[in-house]
């Protein structure tokens, strides 16, 4: 079980984040998983004082997320990876790759989504 996780919804990502960033938190990592054939669970974990603080948003095949990247810029690296290896879209960021950020243009598949027929890839 992780630590200080807070769980929030999708119109929730952009407020929470920025709250961490007044708060003067540094934001670590952004982790995806697939739950099921439906969902990924994507996890934001920030650090202020060596002290974890996390939240988590479920999100549903075929959603859009909102991009956090316009309040921490280094998080559009993590988004378009995710975008990549997952197939979930992030509304907003401020440089979006398209999917080619570590994939060739005709790939097609998701690597990452073990059902990829119910996934479509978005250009």
């Amino acid at each position: 079980m992780i630590e200080n996780m807070k769980e929030i919804t999708l119109d929730a990502v952009v407020g929470e984040a920025s709250k961490m960033k007044s708060d003067g938190q540094r934001l670590v990592a952004l982790s995806c998983t697939q739950l099921d054939a439906d969902n990924f669970d994507i996890i934001y974990t920030f650090d202020k004082e060596l002290v974890l603080t996390n939240f988590r948003v479920t999100v549903p095949k075929g959603s859009d997320c909102p991009s956090i990247s316009g309040i921490y810029f280094a998080a559009l690296l993590v988004e378009n990876e995710i975008q990549d290896q997952f197939g979930i879209m992030f509304n907003g960021l401020v440089l979006d790759f398209g999917r080619t950020l570590y994939l060739d243009e005709e790939i097609t598949t998701i690597p990452m989504c073990n059902n990829t027929k119910a996934m479509t890839v978005k250009k």
